[in-house]
């Protein structure tokens, strides 16, 4: 893999005339098509079939170049659970970003496609041991630990005159994110070692002990779609206290500090966002402060932005299957995906933008429920859409935002295959990924 940094770089584009939720290249097209990468919508599912997921190259890249050229000192690492396949590997890792992986299987996906090991960072709350092992045997530039436990297991596989670095994840109590089930910054939940009462103390201590090991710095996660600054900048302060405990008891100054990610994006059409320049601005300056209260040497920072990459870059493409127009004026339009394939808005209760695409028409909007083909009465995809009132089956819908959390938590659930994935670039298709089939799911099967 080329590592490619002559690229100038430009922070993300919002509010273009098509709204901010959809890729910057997305374009009005004839007879009602959107283009995006220069590609149309209606074009891409004639060829690739929908569902179909579609990714916009050049709005990763561009994404991934800002946060580069807006932390030029920090290490940005990008977050693989929110969408990974071989080609994203390529373009995060050729626009010198990092990785973050918590599995076996992204680790070894990544590795595959030719990601150097030494930029990867491997986290987790249920490390088995056999992912302990991997990631040593490829030699992962850091391990993030997570569990008393994990410390002599990682130990014990690992040789004091080639020690592995390790992050250990702290809880900062800090509340942030879009629903409870995200908020990872705060006590009560699986991860990490809560900075009240002294687990994350003991956690570094141990740590110090093991010849095996190198301390790195400390790591926290606050939770995800965090839309302000001021969370990050609470999580600095009580973690550069951490430092200073630990410098005070054991002599040892950390050299890094991982803020995670979890930075916000817009869903639907004037919803905020992190604001990527006053995070950049304000983070290291309240970095350095805190260090120079403790008279401690200012840490690295490191970021691991998932979401802000790759979401605004994906565009979901799906297929009106029936209209149903209820007695009570309600109108259902049902759709050939739904919660196999994101599975957000029956988890968190996500909103979403949605619009016609491949057809023009003058027909008034009308509020209709875009929803899902499967056997729950909660696969609704966008309630309450504003969509034409003339729409019928056969119509394409165009849903923004939707290159995170979606094909990464997607399932087989009523054998629906997951959907095709193809990239598009400067008027270009490609497709990435094919469509899951149902020979996919009995090939899996081997005895009755």
């Amino acid at each position: 893999m080329t590592t490619v940094v002559a690229r100038p770089a430009v922070l993300p584009q919002s509010g273009h005339p098509l709204g901010s939720p959809w890729p910057a290249s997305a374009r009005a097209g004839a007879h009602g098509d959107l283009l995006v990468g220069g590609v149309g919508l209606a074009e891409a599912a004639d060829r690739f079939g929908t569902p179909l997921y579609v990714l916009d190259e050049q709005e990763v890249r561009t994404r991934a170049r800002a946060y580069r050229t807006a932390l030029p000192e920090a290490e940005v690492l990008y977050a693989a659970k929110a969408f990974l396949c071989s080609a994203m590997a390529d373009w995060v890792g050729e626009e010198s970003l990092g990785l973050d992986v918590c599995s076996a299987g992204e680790l070894r996906l990544a590795v595959a496609a030719g990601f150097p090991a030494h930029r990867i960072l491997l986290h987790g709350n249920a490390k088995s041991p056999e992912e302990l092992r991997l990631a040593l045997r490829l030699r992962v530039g850091r391990i993030v630990i997570d569990s008393l436990a994990e410390i002599p297991r990682l130990a014990a596989l690992t040789v004091a005159r080639s020690p592995q670095a390790v992050l250990v994840r702290v809880v900062p109590e800090v509340a942030a994110g879009h629903h409870p089930a995200v908020r990872t910054g705060v006590g009560g939940q699986k991860f990490g070692f809560p900075v009240r009462g002294g687990d994350a103390a003991e956690a570094v201590r141990r740590v110090l002990e093991q010849p095996g090991l190198r301390p790195a710095g400390l790591h926290c996660h606050l939770g995800s779609q965090i839309t302000e600054v001021e969370p990050y900048l609470t999580a600095v302060d009580r973690l550069v206290d951490l430092l200073a405990e630990v410098h005070d008891r054991h002599g040892v100054e950390l050299p890094e500090l991982d803020l995670g990610g979890g930075h916000g994006v817009r869903y639907r059409p004037g919803e905020p966002e992190l604001d990527l320049a006053d995070f950049a601005r304000r983070v290291p300056d309240r970095l350095a402060e805190a260090c120079g209260r403790h008279g401690l040497a200012v840490p690295r920072l490191l970021v691991e932005p998932g979401r802000a990459v790759a979401a605004p870059a994906g565009v979901a493409v799906y297929r009106v299957l029936t209209v149903k127009h209820g007695s009570d004026g309600r109108v259902f339009a049902a759709v050939d995906g739904g919660m196999s394939d994101n599975p957000r808005p029956a988890l968190y209760g996500s909103k979403y933008a949605v619009r016609l695409v491949g057809r023009a028409t003058d027909a008034a909007p009308h509020p209709v429920d875009v929803v899902g083909r499967h056997c729950e009465a909660g696969d609704v995809l966008v309630p309450g859409a504003l969509l034409p009132a003339d729409l019928r089956p056969g119509d394409l819908l165009a849903v923004p935002a939707a290159g995170a959390y979606q094909l990464s938590m997607a399932s087989g659930y009523n054998l629906v295959g997951r959907p095709a994935v193809a990239a598009v670039d400067r008027g270009r298709a490609r497709l990435l990924i094919r469509r899951e089939t149902v020979e996919d799911f009995r090939t899996r099967e081997v005895g009755r």
